[in-house]
């Protein structure tokens, strides 16, 4: 099978969701000499986008991108043990959660999926996180962007607290905020330095905002 067809393959299995398959299909990617960085970028992003693009074009809804950042997730399983430390983060280092007093983690799990196909190293702290957790693990990282992800009005208050522990801590971060209830004035409000109306749109944020710190 030509490494094309291959690739080709791989990113299919994402637009369709092939959650069922995509370990077998990564599994003989690795065998025909796919390289992991090079299956992950050329194959299964490559699928992301195509379902990024689906969902701005109104062909793909939210379920469409949980599914397709799940088979993601799955193909990374087999992928991510062969990614060399040199391929990792080429894009930078995020760190994303959901907000203290919030325990819904969809649209952050999407998010989490997409700036991970295009290429960034995710620390994903999960649902509920403090501002003194989101600031300790940026410094640990050391994050380029922290993402922050709310469902509630009533958490409102503590994203804030991030950004502003975050500023104070003199962490060179730049925040992105994401959620349904949000718009760009709130965002504004909060010290946001970015705001995404979507998982979509909060990714492609995160790929302009990309530091490129290991060009491949």
């Amino acid at each position: 099978m030509a490494k094309e067809e291959i690739l080709g393959s791989l990113k299919d299995a994402i637009v369709r969701f092939d959650i069922d398959n995509i370990r077998t299909l990564v599994e003989n990617a690795l065998k025909q000499g796919i390289s992991a960085y090079e299956g992950v970028i050329n194959g299964m992003a490559k699928g992301m986008e195509v379902v990024g693009q689906k969902y701005q074009a109104g062909e793909y809804f939210l379920p469409e991108l949980l599914m397709a950042g799940e088979t993601f997730k799955e193909g990374m399983k087999v992928f991510g043990p062969h990614l060399k430390p040199s391929e990792v983060a080429s894009q930078g280092r995020i760190v994303i959660g959901t907000v203290e007093g919030d325990l819904h983690d969809i649209g952050k799990n999407i998010v989490a999926s997409m700036v991970e196909a295009a290429g960034f190293e995710v620390h994903d702290l999960g649902v509920d996180i403090t501002a003194a957790r989101f600031v300790e693990k940026a410094k640990e990282v050391p994050a380029d962007i922290v993402a922050l992800s709310a469902l509630l009005s009533t958490t409102f208050p503590h994203m804030r607290e991030v950004i502003d522990a975050i500023r104070k801590s003199k962490i060179s971060s730049k925040t992105l905020v994401g959620g349904a209830p949000l718009s760009m004035e709130i965002a504004k409000s909060m010290g946001a330095d970015g705001y995404g109306r979507d998982a979509v749109e909060g990714a492609n944020i995160c790929r302009q905002w990309a530091p490129k710190k290991n060009p491949k």
